[in-house]
């Protein structure tokens, strides 16, 4: 059984930062492109950032360009988010996700997800 398992979530002031941490179990990591999205209050679920399996591209929404960076670790079996910088519109649940196909990732149709996390920026 594939299960995708976030952690890192939680309430961070504006200016600050979080890292964002997904573990795979049941598949080779090594294997999937992996990437986040997030859905805020009332919006629907947006790409953020993906990294194909050998990281050799990423690729960003353009609101964090600059900001976030993604990366992964394959020998552990985790995909990383470093968010900094934050601003009160990053506040969503953030979703871990895996695919495959690089296209299809990015296309928000993955065939693994996680279970979402909070994240909330405020003072």
């Amino acid at each position: 059984q594939v299960k995708l398992v976030e952690s890192g979530g939680g309430l961070v002031q504006p200016g600050g930062s979080l890292r964002r941490s997904c573990e795979a179990t049941g598949l080779t990591c090594g294997r999937y492109a992996m990437g986040w999205f997030r859905q805020a209050p009332g919006k629907s679920r947006e790409f953020v950032a993906a990294i194909s399996w050998i990281g050799v591209n990423t690729d960003y929404v353009d609101s964090v360009k600059g900001r976030f960076s993604i990366s992964r670790d394959n020998s552990k079996n985790t995909v990383f988010l470093q968010m900094n910088s934050l601003k009160s519109e990053n506040t969503a649940v953030y979703y871990c996700a895996a695919d495959a196909v690089y296209g299809k990732l990015l296309a928000a149709r993955g065939d693994y997800w996680g279970q979402g996390t909070q994240v909330t920026v405020s003072s």
